[in-house]
């Protein structure tokens, strides 16, 4: 059963840190103290009268909650104003935070050129996060000519910084050659730095290096260690692929069970691949009491998926497998599943 491929590059991240200036006054120390105790409508209300006042890190603050609906209604056009007058005020956080806005057409209007231009502000100023922002448009040519190259340069440079997206994406770009040439031992290096900062992708691509022995020997229980605990961030590939290893009996006795937990979790969480060996093991009965009609319905979420990011081959095989499996029931069988069919329709 089809195991899955690397994680994609990560997109750019909302900063949520709040200020913390050397010498905030004993209002904006008030105003902190409250976010550290979950009082954030109180934090918002003083942090606004300051901001109005000309406080930029109380603007960017205020920002922050905006953003993130805390103490306040979300509201990314108010987040995006106040961000803007901390931004172009110098404050870093504030300009990554406004050119994020921007990429993601959260509160303004999309434009990608826009995002590019503040996240230049705020990597003059040596923000990590915004090295790593503008190196997603680089690695993606959004807003700015496409050059991996320069793309692998600011992710470096992030991640020198210690941050974990950064780190992971530069792993990424390691592992493909996709800048530079490719070195799976860098990846794992790279991964491992990000993966110890609690990030699942990394986990997750770490995990499979271990599987598959690229850049480190083959070590099948680190793999499944690294895969738990994506996993337990909900990564639903590790998942996938927790349960492939349980179903091969890669590293373990097989343990069709324990397979199908794991895939239904994936399932679930809408992996096609995961879909696909769900409804496998339900059509022979592995792990599960073979059930045709359970199995029609897993063959046939993984068979009709469109997503962007469905892989046309495994929904090949799904169509495939799920009209073979037609042919075998019985018009009871096929009205159930159908009836089923509908009931996934309508989620």
């Amino acid at each position: 059963m089809k195991r899955s491929i690397p994680a994609l590059l990560a997109g750019a991240a909302l900063v949520l840190a709040f200020a913390r200036p050397a010498a905030a006054g004993e209002s904006f120390g008030d105003a902190v103290v409250a976010q550290q105790h979950g009082d954030y409508a109180t934090a918002a209300r003083i942090w606004r009268a300051l901001a109005e006042n000309g406080a930029v890190d109380a603007q960017y603050d205020l920002g922050v909650l905006y953003a993130s609906g805390l103490g306040v209604p979300r509201d990314y056009g108010l987040a995006a104003q106040w961000y803007r007058r901390a931004a172009t005020s110098g404050n870093a956080d504030a300009q990554s935070n406004l050119g994020l806005l921007y990429a993601n057409g959260l509160g303004v209007p999309q434009d990608y050129a826009e995002a590019a231009r503040w996240y230049r502000e705020a990597v003059s100023h040596d923000n990590a996060q915004a090295k790593f922002n503008l190196g997603v448009l680089y690695d993606h040519g959004l807003g700015v000519p496409a050059d991996k190259r320069q793309a692998l340069n600011l992710y470096h440079a992030a991640a020198n910084q210690g941050l974990a997206a950064a780190q992971c994406n530069l792993g990424l770009m390691y592992a493909s050659g996709t800048g530079v040439a490719q070195d799976y031992t860098k990846a794992a290096a790279w991964y491992r730095r990000a993966a110890a900062q609690g990030d699942a992708a990394a986990q997750f691509n770490l995990g499979l290096l271990y599987e598959t022995g690229q850049g480190q020997p083959q070590d099948y229980a680190a793999a499944r260690a690294w895969y738990a605990r994506a996993a337990d961030q909900g990564n639903a590939a590790a998942r996938l692929n927790i349960g492939t290893m349980y179903a091969e009996g890669r590293g373990a006795p097989r343990d069709d069970a324990a397979a199908v937990v794991w895939y239904r979790q994936a399932a679930e969480q809408g992996s096609v691949q995961a879909r696909l060996n769900l409804g496998l093991m339900y059509a022979g009965g592995r792990g599960v009491p073979q059930d045709y009609v359970q199995a029609h319905r897993w063959l046939n979420l993984a068979a009709t998926d469109r997503g962007a990011g469905a892989d046309p081959g495994t929904r090949d095989r799904a169509i495939r497998a799920r009209n073979g499996l037609a042919a075998q029931m019985t018009p009871d069988q096929l009205a159930e599943a159908q009836k089923l069919a509908g009931q996934d329709t309508a989620k």
